[in-house]
C-alpha cells in the first residue's frame, strides 16, 4: 500500500495533553472503572458451551456460540467504509465468524469523547502508536497477551512476533496490533518490493548509448546531452515538492545509502550528510543550467502526474512507484518503446550501496479491544482471523472461484468480470467486492501473490531486488505529541522542506552555503539538542524491543 498515502492523516490528538489527563481518569486492569461492558468484572471465563482451548486451531473454528455476536468498531477516519455484510469480503467474515459489526467513524474530537466518559466501542482503531491514547492503552484496552492466553493461543501462530513485540508497553504487554507492519521476517522473505527508482525513458536511454549517470559529472553531462537532443523534454524531475521534500529527501538519502546511525549507535544527521549534500549541490547546478524545470517546485500532484502520463520527463526520480504506477502505465501503454525503466542513476560519492526503505514495524492503523467490549472472546477471534493468511488473502483477493482463481504459477488472478469492474467502475467495485479496501489488518506481503501486476513498475521492482534494508531503529523516535520538542521539530521540518527547494534553486555555491547555514541556525534556535537527545533515547528503547 505502501504506504497507501499511509501518512495521509494528520497526527491524532492535537490536544494530546488534555487527552492524557482524561485517560488518567481510567482505572487499571480488571477494575478499570470503565462504564459497562466486561471491564467491571475482568475478563469473562471461557465456558465449555463456547469451546475448549486447542492451541492447534483458531478459536473462531471452535466457537459453538449460535447467536450472532454484535460488536461496535470505531475507526478514527471519516473516510472509512461503514458497510458490513453486503460486499464479498465482509459477507465472508460475517459468515465465518457469525459476526455483525456496526462501524463508527469520526475524527480526533470524536475519539476524545470516548475517553471523557461513557462506554467505549468494542474495538478501536487509531493511527498513531505514539499518541497518548496508544501509550495509555493499559488503562482502557485488554492486553492481547491475556486475551490470547485465555481465549485463543492460536493467535501466537499467526501474529508477527516482531510486530507484536514492537508494540509492547512498559508493562511488557501488547495492547494494539497494527496493519502494514513489516518485520525482519517479511524483509527476509523477499515478498516486499522496492518502491524507489531512478527512471529514464527507454528510448532516450538507448539513443544515448545507455549512459552511466553515477557521478555528479556524468549526471550533469547526460542531462546536458538530453537537453540538446530532446529540447521538448524536461531532462530531470522528481516527485511534487509543493508541500514536502518530494522524493529528494529521505528517498534520495536511501538511494545513496546514507547511514541512519553513527558508528556508536547514536542518531545520524542524514540531512547534513556530505554525500547527500554533494548530490543536492549537483541538482542545484543542474537547475542553474536549465536541466530542472521550475515546475518541479510548483506542480501539485495532479500536474506532476500529467507530465508523467505524457512522458514529459526524460529522467525521473520516483519515490513510491506503486502510487505512480497509473500515470506510468498510461504513458507505457501508448508508448511501449519509450516506457520508463529503472537504472542505477546517481551513486554514492563515498561508495555506499543503496539501502532502500519500505514500511517498517510501526505500520499504519493500530487496533485495540477495549475493556468495555461486550464479547472479548469474539473480538479476539476476529483479530486472529484477520491477522492470519486466511483473513489477509480474503481481504486482498476475496473468495476463490467467486472473485479470483489461482493460476499455474500459484498467483491469484481476479476473474474477468471482477477485473473489468475494477478497471472501469472502481466505485462499484469497492461497493460490491471491497477487495484491498478492508485494510485494518492488511500487509504488503500479500501483494506478491497477485498475478494482476502493473506492467509499468515490474522492471523497477526487479531493479530494486536485494536493495531493501529496514530502518527499525529510527522508527517512532520523534518527540511525544504535545511536547515543546514536538512543536519545535514540526517547525524545523517545515523549514527544511522550504530549505531544500531553496538549496536546489540557489544562484551559486555561496548562496547554497548561506541557505544551509540559515537552516542550521534555525535548528539550533529551536532546541535541536533537546530533540536529538530524545532521538537517541528512543533509539535505545527501540534496540531493547529488537533485542539488540
Amino acid at each position: 500500500m505502501k504506504k497507501k498515502t499511509k501518512r495521509y492523516l494528520a497526527t491524532i490528538l492535537a490536544t494530546a495533553t488534555a487527552v492524557a489527563t482524561l485517560l488518567s481518569g481510567c482505572g487499571g486492569d480488571g477494575d478499570s472503572g470503565a462504564k459497562g461492558g466486561s471491564a467491571k468484572g475482568g475478563l469473562p471465563e471461557l465456558t465449555a458451551d463456547r469451546y475448549e482451548l486447542d492451541a492447534t486451531k483458531p478459536a473462531w473454528q471452535l466457537d459453538k456460540k449460535t447467536e450472532t455476536t454484535e460488536l461496535t468498531w470505531y475507526v478514527n477516519a471519516d473516510w472509512w467504509n461503514t458497510d458490513w455484510g453486503n460486499d464479498t469480503v465482509t459477507k465472508k467474515i460475517k459468515e465465518d465468524l457469525n459476526l455483525d459489526v456496526q462501524f463508527i467513524t469520526g475524527d480526533d474530537t470524536k475519539l476524545n469523547t470516548f475517553f471523557a466518559g461513557g462506554k467505549k466501542p468494542d474495538i478501536i482503531t487509531i493511527f498513531d502508536a505514539n499518541s497518548s491514547v496508544a501509550q495509555s492503552a493499559a488503562n482502557w484496552a485488554w492486553s492481547l497477551n491475556d486475551l490470547a492466553d485465555k481465549y485463543d493461543p492460536y493467535f501466537y501462530e499467526v501474529a508477527s512476533k516482531d510486530s507484536f513485540n514492537w508494540f509492547k508497553l512498559s508493562d511488557g504487554k501488547t495492547y494494539g496490533y497494527p496493519d502494514y507492519s513489516n518485520g525482519q521476517d517479511v524483509y527476509d522473505s523477499g515478498l516486499l518490493k522496492a518502491t524507489t527508482a531512478f527512471a529514464i525513458r527507454k528510448d532516450v536511454y538507448e539513443a544515448l548509448g545507455k549512459p552511466v549517470m553515477g557521478t555528479p559529472e556524468q549526471f550533469i553531462s547526460v542531462l546536458k546531452e538530453i537537453k540538446e537532443k530532446y529540447p521538448d523534454l524536461i531532462p530531470f524531475g522528481s516527485n511534487s515538492m509543493t508541500d514536502s521534500t518530494g522524493s529528494l529527501g529521505a528517498d534520495l538519502q536511501n538511494f545513496l545509502g546514507v547511514p541512519i546511525e553513527n558508528a556508536d549507535g547514536t542518531w545520524y544527521d542524514r540531512n547534513m550528510d556530505e554525500d547527500y549534500l554533494a548530490w543536492i549541490r549537483t541538482l542545484s547546478q543542474a537547475y542553474r543550467e536549465g536541466l530542472i524545470s521550475d515546475d518541479n517546485f510548483s506542480d501539485d500532484g495532479t500536474a506532476h502526474e500529467d507530465k508523467v502520463k505524457t512522458g514529459k520527463y526524460a529522467c525521473l526520480f520516483i519515490g513510491g512507484t506503486p502510487q505512480r504506477s497509473g500515470p506510468l502505465q498510461v504513458w507505457r501503454s501508448a508508448n511501449p518503446d519509450a516506457e520508463y525503466i529503472a537504472i542505477d542513476g546517481p551513486q554514492s560519492t563515498v561508495g555506499n550501496a543503496p539501502t532502500l526503505s519500505q514500511a517498517g514495524l510501526s505500520g499504519w492503523m493500530v487496533n485495540y479491544i477495549s475493556k468495555d467490549c461486550s464479547d472479548p472472546i469474539k473480538a479476539m477471534e476476529t483479530f486472529t482471523y484477520l491477522i492470519s493468511d486466511y483473513g489477509g488473502l480474503l481481504c486482498k483477493y476475496g473468495v476463490e472461484g467467486e472473485t479470483y482463481t489461482i493460476n499455474s504459477d500459484g498467483l491469484y488472478e481476479l476473474t474477468p468480470e471482477v477485473k473489468e469492474m475494477k478497471d472501469n467502475d472502481n466505485d462499484k467495485f469497492k461497493h460490491v467486492y471491497r477487495l484491498s479496501e478492508f485494510i485494518v489488518f492488511g500487509n504488503d506481503k500479500y501483494d506478491a501473490y497477485s498475478a494482476d501486476v502493473t506492467e509499468s513498475t515490474v522492471q523497477m521492482q526487479e531493479w530494486g531486488a536485494g536493495k531493501l534494508k529496514p530502518q527499525f531503529v529510527i522508527e517512532n523516535i520523534s518527540p511525544d505529541q504535545g511536547s515543546a520538542e514536538a512543536r519545535a521539530l514540526s517547525a524545523i521540518n517545515t523549514n527544511w522542506n522550504t530549505t531544500l527547494t531553496s538549496l536546489i534553486r540557489s544562484a551559486d555555491d555561496a548562496a547554497f552555503d548561506a541557505v544551509l547555514a540559515e537552516h542550521v541556525a534555525f535548528r539550533e534556535s529551536n532546541n535541536w539538542d533537546g530533540i536529538v537527545k530524545i532521538y537517541n533515547e528512543k533509539m535505545s528503547a527501540n534496540r531493547e524491543k529488537l533485542g539488540q
